[in-house]
Formats: C-alpha cells, sequence, structure tokens
C-alpha cells in the first residue's frame, strides 16, 4: 500500500503504548483509525489527545477484549459504520506475563495465550474476511516481540510461545495473502516505553492467574532499560514498512549476535545429507 491516505485502520491495544504510536502516525498520514482497547482510562486518554492535536475527526474509539470474539465482531461492525472498509488490520494488544516456570498452572497459560495469541487469531478471522470482500487490498501488521528470536529465560514460556506462534503465523500468511494484494508484517519490538508491564488492569476479568504469577502481577513496575524507544517511533517504522510492503519490523538491532547464534545452533543440527527428490519437491513449493 503506497498511499496510505484516506484509508481506514483498525488497532487493537490501540490506546496507549505502541498501538497509541501507531494510530498517530496513521493519523499523520491521512488515515481514519479506530482505537480498539479494553481500558476506558487508556480510551479516554488518547481521545483527549487527538483532539489537542485538532484531530478528533480522525479517530475512533471502541472498548475491547480481544479475547472476546462476539465483540471483535461488533466492533468491525462499528468500523465500517463509522469509517467505511477496513484496509489496515494491526493486532497489536498482548500482555506481558510471565513468572517462575515450577509455579505455572492451566490458568496462566489460558490467560496468557488468549490475548497474545487468541487476539491475533480473532482479528484475523473477524477483519480478514471483510479486507477480502471489498477487494481494495491492504495490510495486516501483527505485533509478536524480539524475544521470538533469542533464548529467553524460563519465566517467559507463555510469552514467547504466543509470540513465536505469531512470527510463524505471519510468515505463513504472508505469501498466500500478497496474491490478493494484502500485505502482511510482524512488528517484532525490543523495549518500548508501553504500559505492557500493567498486567492486572491489562487482564481480562474472566482470566484468573496462579498463585505464583500473581505474585510477580502484584509486583510489576515499569522497565527502564537504555535504549528505549518511544512508541511514535515504532509508529513511524510500522507506516514506512506498510509503504514498503516490509515483512519484519524489528526495532532494536543489540540482540542481533544472541539470534545469530540461535540459527546458526539451528543450522548446525540440520543434515547435509539429502534426498534429491523430497529436495526438488520442497524447492517447487517455495
Amino acid at each position: 500500500m503506497k498511499n496510505l491516505r484516506d484509508k481506514v485502520a483498525f488497532i487493537t491495544g490501540g490506546a496507549s503504548g505502541i498501538g497509541l504510536g501507531i494510530a498517530g502516525a496513521f493519523v499523520a498520514a491521512g488515515m481514519t483509525v479506530v482505537l480498539a482497547d479494553r481500558r476506558k482510562d487508556h480510551i479516554e486518554s488518547a481521545l483527549a489527545h487527538f483532539k489537542e492535536r485538532k484531530q478528533a475527526a480522525q479517530v475512533h474509539a471502541i472498548q475491547l477484549d480481544v479475547t472476546d470474539r462476539a465483540a471483535m465482531a461488533a466492533a468491525a461492525d462499528e468500523t465500517e459504520r463509522v469509517f467505511g472498509k477496513v484496509h489496515v488490520l494491526v493486532n497489536n494488544a498482548g500482555v506481558g506475563i510471565q513468572g517462575p516456570f515450577k509455579g505455572i498452572t492451566f490458568a496462566d497459560w489460558d490467560f496468557g495465550l488468549a490475548v497474545n495469541l487468541g487476539g491475533v487469531i480473532n482479528g484475523l478471522m473477524t477483519f480478514l474476511p471483510r479486507i477480502r470482500a471489498h477487494g481494495e487490498g491492504g495490510h495486516i501488521v501483527n505485533t509478536s516481540s524480539l524475544q521470538a528470536f533469542v533464548p529467553m529465560p524460563a519465566q517467559f514460556v507463555i510469552y514467547l510461545a504466543a509470540k513465536t506462534a505469531v512470527v510463524g503465523i505471519s510468515e505463513t500468511l504472508r505469501p498466500e495473502l500478497a496474491q490478493e494484494n494484502i500485505g502482511v508484517s510482524v512488528l517484532c519490538p525490543g523495549p518500548v516505553r508501553t504500559n505492557i508491564h500493567e498486567l492486572r488492569q491489562n487482564r481480562p476479568a474472566q482470566f484468573e492467574l496462579g498463585d505464583a504469577f500473581r505474585k510477580v502481577e502484584e509486583a510489576s513496575a515499569p522497565l527502564d532499560l537504555p535504549g528505549m524507544m518511544e512508541p511514535a517511533e515504532v509508529g513511524a517504522l510500522i507506516v514506512k514498512a506498510i509503504e514498503n510492503d516490509e515483512l519484519y519490523v524489528i526495532t532494536h538491532g543489540e540482540w542481533r549476535p544472541a539470534a545469530e547464534a540461535l540459527h546458526a545452533a539451528r543450522m548446525a543440527a540440520m543434515p547435509t545429507k539429502l534426498d534429491p527428490a523430497l529436495a526438488a519437491l520442497l524447492q517447487q513449493r517455495h
């Protein structure tokens, strides 16, 4: 999509952090944007932000829990009523779930996967048919994490399981959707100033946490790391990625050595003896 002006975007987790940064970049590019977010306080703050900049007419907000499929469908209907056909979907909503692996419970898995992976799936299943139907092309952005490319401690296993799956989904869908003039990008941020640490406030009421993970939730605090990126910078990267049809959007290079080491270990474990017939078949498919 070379020209974003007058296009419509739907952003989950769109009222704060990375989502708000993307929304600001979209509005600056001449788009109209729906901010879908489960937190009313963030929605009110985001709307005030755009009003102050005299951009209120370009945004609309919907309170949404991305794990609720019926609510996602209703949000899609509302978006089309307010702004018309959706061209860009940003599956950005997520929670920074972590806790001691020895204390992990089914409830922890259910919560983390429902939001970080299920929210992406619900967005795709709801909006992709609508983008296809209007035939004008479009773009999908799925938010993963740089942690999907590097080894991480076991305390992040739920988060990593979901975010690695989001990368795989994006890579797999891209060639198929390219035939329909629909681009796919996967955003893999490193440290960005967001509220992802506010796990308790971002947790849908129907999900519980195990005792060990709940203690981490109660003690969570904002990250303060060197090289932290501002959400507006991420938004600019996303606009560029859509315009240039880029698959990967990676914010930080400091993880390159760890990513290279992991990739090298995988390649070293791959046998070099090949079955010519199987190799030819795979080459045809790729």
